[in-house]
């Protein structure tokens, strides 16, 4: 089974600390495996660790918590070579795609390079859900906020486009996150964006904004948009709690 539309799940979350592993699936992750669909078998969840350079720990972690989940757990990598022949075909197979947080701006080079851009478009056209946490929410949009260049956040503008909007993560915990985000849609840098605070995600169907969902209490998603004076105009938006 795959979504019935082309769905993201872009989050600020989506892992948990674990009682045996680092970490666990949490609510949001669990959100984006049941917008697929599954049924009667294990769902197909490949990992993606190019932001942090197709790290080994981080992959034998995500394993481990895929193990503890029950799921057909597989990964990604193109350090130093694909580790699949097909990547394309890969991607079509799974039912969710997520995409681990770390450096965009290099994420972003290195699947261009490898053609990687378009194998994920065409999966999320074929109904496989996409979702992920920082650079892999950051990814599917116009752009967004990042300290891929340095402590000192920048705009990164040039994101997959699979949605039309701007997106900010970690809106509540870092503190230069928010006056940047509004700051770059303010004077035009940034298009009108979605913003999170860490344990929430947006949902997109195609390329509509559909509900907030969040995985911690009291925490909320924002849309931020240039006002007519020029300024950012910040709107909280219904955030529903999943269990």
């Amino acid at each position: 089974m795959t979504a019935r539309t082309p769905t993201i799940l872009a989050t600020s979350g989506g892992l948990i600390a674990g009682r045996r592993t680092k970490w666990e699936l949490g609510p949001l992750t669990e959100y984006a495996i049941e917008l697929a669909g599954v049924d009667g078998r294990a769902p197909r969840v490949t990992f993606v660790a190019t932001a942090v350079g197709d790290d080994a720990g981080t992959i034998a972690n995500f394993y481990a918590a895929a193990q503890v989940r029950g799921l057909r757990a597989s990964h990604l990598a193109l350090f130093p070579m694909p580790n699949v022949a097909d990547v394309a075909a890969h991607l079509l197979d799974q039912d969710v795609v997520w995409v681990g947080g770390g450096s965009v701006a290099g994420l972003l080079a290195m699947w261009r390079l490898h053609e990687l851009d378009t194998a994920l478009r065409q999966a999320w056209r074929a109904g496989v859900v996409l979702t992920g946490v920082s650079a892999g929410s950051l990814c599917w949009h116009v752009g967004g906020t990042t300290d891929s260049f340095g402590p000192d956040l920048r705009a990164v503008t040039n994101g997959l486009g699979f949605v039309p909007f701007a997106n900010g993560v970690h809106y509540d915990s870092e503190a230069q996150r928010r006056p940047l985000f509004q700051s770059l849609v303010a004077d035009g840098t940034l298009p009108a964006g979605y913003a999170t605070d860490d344990g929430v995600g947006v949902l997109y169907r195609d390329a509509t904004f559909v509900e907030a969902v969040t995985e911690q209490d009291d925490k909320s998603a924002y849309f931020v948009e240039r006002g007519a004076d020029g300024t950012a105009v910040e709107t909280r938006l219904d955030t529903r709690r999943l269990t």
